[in-house]
């Protein structure tokens, strides 16, 4: 089968590098499947798991926001952070889920409410990315 290179790039460095058949992830427009050759796309991508099938089985990546440049020959990501399930460490996650919740449910006038249901969301992506280890 054809494969494409992939590449997930944050402000801290390469998170993921290598050969794909398909790429499954989240644009804030959509979903999106990525087979070799797809069309020229940009697209600002939403805090989600990106799916990356290799020769070798499946890899996951927990994306939060960024976007993503699609090329017929290969994918690559920009994002603002992105852990692969293998690095993730659960029990921060964890932690962090409760305080985001703990925010949101104290309700006090000072709580930046987008700001710590961002942060639920990023904490519950990478809880869901963790699973695929």
């Amino acid at each position: 089968m054809k494969t494409m290179k992939v590449s997930i790039v944050t402000p801290n460095g390469p998170a993921y590098e290598g050969e794909t058949e398909f790429v499954s992830t989240k644009a804030t427009s959509g979903e999106l499947g990525i087979l070799p050759g797809h069309i020229s796309t940009v697209a600002p991508l939403a805090t989600a798991p990106v799916k990356i099938k290799t020769p070798t089985g499946t890899d996951f990546v927990a994306v939060s926001g960024g976007f993503i440049e699609i090329r017929p020959e290969a994918v690559t990501i920009l994002a603002q952070s992105a852990e692969a399930s293998t690095e993730i460490n659960v029990e921060r996650a964890v932690e962090a889920k409760k305080r985001a919740e703990q925010r949101l449910q104290e309700k006090r006038p000072d709580t930046d409410i987008k700001r710590a249901e961002l942060a639920l969301h990023k904490a519950m992506n990478r809880l869901n990315v963790a699973q695929y280890k």
